[in-house]
C-alpha cells in the first residue's frame, strides 16, 4: 500500500464517551455529603437568625485570630483577598478555559455552575433569609468562603474524585494543594479583618460543596449526559484537531 494513502485515525479519546465527575463508587458518600450540606446550612442558619453579636463559640474561636492579626490587616486582607469577586471569577474562567481545552465540557459546566449557583443562593436568598449581621454588615453565610470553597470543592470533583487518569498525578495535586491552602487562609484573614464569624465560614463552605455536589449529580445523570454528548464529542474533536494542526510540520 502506498504510504500516501495513509490517513490518521480520529484520536480514540476524541470518540470516546466523555467520563462522568462522580464514579459509582464515589457517589453514596458524596450523596451522604450534600445530605450533610443540606442539614447545616439552615440549622446553623436558623440558630443563628438575626444575631448582632458573636456567641460563645464564635468568641471561643474568633479572639486568637483577631488578636493576632490586630496590627496585621494589610495581610489579613490579602489573606482574604481570593474569595473576592474578581479573584474568584478569574480563577473559575481559568478552570472552565483549561477543561475546554481539555475536552471535558461536563467540568466547565461544573465550576461555572458550581460558583454561580452558589453564590446566588448566598447572597439573594440566604442572607436576607437569616439576617446575621457583623459590625452592621450582613453576615450568614459567608460570600467569601462561599466562593473560594465553590473553587476547592470543584477542583477537588475534577482532578482527586474517581474516575481519574493516571497521567500528570503530580500536577493535579500540586493545583489541589494550592486549592485548599487558598480554603485555609481565606477564613483566617476574613476573621482577621472582622469580616465575619466562625459559623460564617462553616455556612459558606457548606453551601458550596453542597452545590457542587448537586451540579455533579446532575450533569451525571444519564438524561443530562445524552444531551450533552453531542457538544462534547464536537468538542473534543475539534481540541484534537487543532492540537493535530499544531504538531503537523510546516511545508
Amino acid at each position: 500500500m502506498d504510504s500516501t494513502d495513509v490517513r490518521p485515525s480520529r484520536p480514540r479519546d476524541a470518540a470516546a464517551p466523555e467520563r462522568p465527575l462522580l464514579s459509582q463508587a464515589v457517589r453514596p458518600w458524596a450523596a451522604w455529603v450534600l445530605v450533610a450540606c443540606a442539614v447545616i446550612v439552615p440549622v446553623l442558619g436558623a440558630l443563628l437568625a438575626h444575631q448582632t453579636r458573636a456567641n460563645t463559640f464564635d468568641r471561643a474561636v474568633d479572639a486568637p485570630i483577631i488578636r493576632a492579626f490586630s496590627d496585621h490587616q494589610v495581610t489579613a486582607y490579602l489573606l482574604g483577598r481570593p474569595g473576592s469577586e474578581l479573584p474568584a471569577f478569574l480563577m473559575v474562567v481559568a478552570i472552565v478555559a483549561v477543561c475546554l481545552l481539555a475536552g471535558r465540557l461536563s467540568g466547565a459546566l461544573l465550576a461555572a455552575l458550581g460558583l454561580a449557583v452558589s453564590e446566588g443562593l448566598t447572597e439573594e436568598l440566604l442572607k436576607p433569609l437569616f439576617h446575621r449581621t457583623y459590625l452592621g454588615s450582613v453576615v450568614y453565610p459567608s460570600g467569601h468562603m462561599t466562593a473560594i470553597a465553590a473553587i476547592a470543592a470543584t477542583v477537588t470533583v475534577l482532578l482527586l474524585l474517581p474516575p481519574q487518569p493516571a497521567r500528570a498525578r503530580v500536577l493535579r495535586y500540586l493545583v489541589l494543594a494550592a486549592a485548599y491552602v487558598l480554603v485555609v487562609a481565606v477564613p483566617v484573614g476574613l476573621i482577621g479583618l472582622r469580616w465575619h464569624y466562625f459559623t460564617d465560614i462553616v455556612g459558606g463552605a457548606a453551601v458550596s460543596v453542597g452545590t457542587v455536589i448537586a451540579v455533579a449529580f446532575i450533569l451525571d445523570a444519564p438524561l443530562v449526559r445524552r444531551w450533552l454528548a453531542g457538544p462534547s464529542r464536537w468538542l473534543r474533536v475539534t481540541v484534537s484537531r487543532g492540537m493535530l494542526a499544531e504538531c503537523k510540520p510546516a511545508p
